[in-house]
């Protein structure tokens, strides 16, 4: 089964640290990436962007628009993902509790699946 582990950050989180603290968590995190892609569970991962640099698109009606920052105030953002596949739910939670990101964010698990279920 796959579960995508989102890594769900404080928004001030990445200006509050130097670029340095910064360079290593993202080192860790590559690591644990590495490690899951050694053990055959790691199928995608990614960093993201802060949400400064985001547009969001919308399409009404035939007309599509893009919607440019600022967005509404939040105080969280999606700081990037893991795709899993797992044989169980609690392997994938197991590996988000084990993920480095655990420790200054929240890593959000969900399993794939279609939007009607």
């Amino acid at each position: 089964m796959a579960y995508m582990l989102f890594i769900v950050e404080p928004t001030h989180q990445r200006s509050d640290r130097s670029e340095e603290e910064g360079r290593a968590l993202y080192e860790r995190m590559g690591n644990y990436a590495e490690h899951l892609r050694e053990r055959g569970l790691l199928l995608a991962c990614e960093s993201l962007k802060s949400t400064r640099e985001a547009v969001r698109v919308q399409k009404r009606d035939g007309q599509s628009r893009l919607l440019d920052g600022p967005f509404a105030e939040a105080k969280e953002m999606v700081g990037g993902f893991l795709l899993l596949d797992c044989a169980t739910r609690e392997e994938a939670i197991a590996i988000a509790a084990a993920c480095p990101a655990a420790e200054w964010c929240t890593v959000e698990v969900r399993e794939v699946g279609p939007c009607y279920e």
